[in-house]
């Protein structure tokens, strides 16, 4: 694979490094085919300072510029796919409770997990409330001790593994919005089950979790009630940017990797590349993840310069799984059949990169949050 590729970065060589020494391409692979939560490289990403990247050094964290982030980020993507590269974001998507959590509870969850030491899961979607994130129903009604929660959180990544969770639920007679709890995970009164196998990202082992009156103390609420949403609007623009960089980054591997091979593989007595049907793709491909890098470059640093970039980063994600998902397709069929065996990686990421059209917002979602701001809503005439 050619390192020219990639973006450079003063940290390259020490991410180089660290990939190489924990062979994290073969251990991605490994947790995909027989699917388990990676602990030991975790914990060692945290000890490393590989989570967290654009997390403040008084928080444990690197204290990167996002646009620099993005840039590891690919980089990370490039050498071992996606799954370690979206570890290293997990700080980043419980910013949360680093904002707006009490100094006691980011002392005994958020640090350590920048660490690598704790794993913190997010609650919000449910049965009926998946994109519809206003459908919301589990409740969390006030009493003496706290709160009480009740309720189903569904399609939950690592629904056994966290240690704490942040949950998402209405409070009856509250403010309107929903409300965020950081709630440790061993309470009896609360019900794990990981539910079937999924397509991709299988090491995230997603499964649905119950709250059968779970008592957490007032101390347990992050921030203000019914302002959850609120809070989480900006980390939702901070990680779908960046979540575009990893899926752009491990398309480039793939497209590197099938340009290199399509160029010795002989078919008819001359290299495959010598076919307009799969030099004309492969062109293309190039371009476009060149484009949309641009993009996803200039979303970045635009957010860094404080610029409202929620519209700019719906679309990246959005463009990015696009792009991608096409090129792995390329690398699927021009490899031929043994493209289409798991004895090569593109199958795993492609299936790895597919989730991106969904979680953390869906693509039509995304194109909806982008219109909006092309066009925003206005009273009628």
């Amino acid at each position: 694979m050619d390192r020219s590729e990639l973006p450079t970065d003063p940290l390259a060589n020490e991410l180089d490094a660290f990939v190489d020494s924990h062979h994290l391409s073969e251990r991605g692979r490994a947790v995909d085919r027989a699917p388990e939560f990676p602990h030991p490289e975790y914990r060692a990403m945290g000890e490393a300072g590989w989570l967290g990247l654009t997390t403040p050094v008084a928080f444990g964290g690197r204290g990167l510029p996002v646009a620099r982030a993005g840039a590891l980020l690919y980089r990370l993507a490039f050498r071992s796919g996606t799954i370690f590269a979206k570890l290293s974001l997990q700080p980043e998507f419980s910013s949360v409770l680093r904002e707006v959590g009490s100094p006691t509870l980011v002392d005994e969850w958020f640090r350590p997990m920048v660490a690598g030491r704790r794993l913190i899961s997010n609650q919000i979607t449910e049965p009926g409330a998946g994109s519809d994130a206003l459908a919301i129903r589990m409740e969390a009604r006030r009493a003496d001790s706290g709160y009480v929660l009740t309720g189903e959180k569904s399609e939950i990544a690592f629904a056994e593994e966290a240690d704490a969770a942040i949950v998402y639920g209405r409070v009856p007679g509250g403010p309107e919005g929903v409300t965020a709890f950081l709630v440790p995970q061993a309470d009896p009164g609360i019900v794990r089950r990981k539910v079937g196998t999924d397509l991709g990202e299988r090491w995230q082992r997603r499964g649905s979790v119950s709250y059968r009156g779970v008592t957490v103390p007032a101390t347990a609420r992050l921030g203000e009630e019914g302002r959850g949403f609120t809070y989480v609007r900006t980390e939702l623009t901070r990680e779908r940017a960046l979540l575009a960089a990893i899926y752009l980054g491990v398309a480039r591997a793939s497209w590197v990797e099938t340009v290199e091979y399509v160029g010795h593989r002989t078919a008819f007595g001359r290299p495959l590349s010598a076919n307009q049907a799969v030099a004309f793709p492969l062109v293309e491909d190039g371009a476009l993840l060149d484009a949309v890098w641009l993009y996803v470059l200039r979303t970045l640093s635009r957010y860094d310069d404080g610029k409202d970039v929620e519209g700019e980063a719906a679309l990246a994600k959005a463009m990015s799984t696009r792009v991608a998902l096409n090129v792995l397709d390329h690398a699927i069929q021009f490899h031929g059949g043994h493209g289409y065996s798991d004895d090569l990686p593109f199958e795993q990421r492609w299936r790895d990169v597919r989730s991106g059209s969904i979680a953390h917002g869906s693509s039509e979602i995304m194109d909806l949050v982008a219109a909006r701001k092309l066009w925003p809503r206005r009273p009628p005439a």
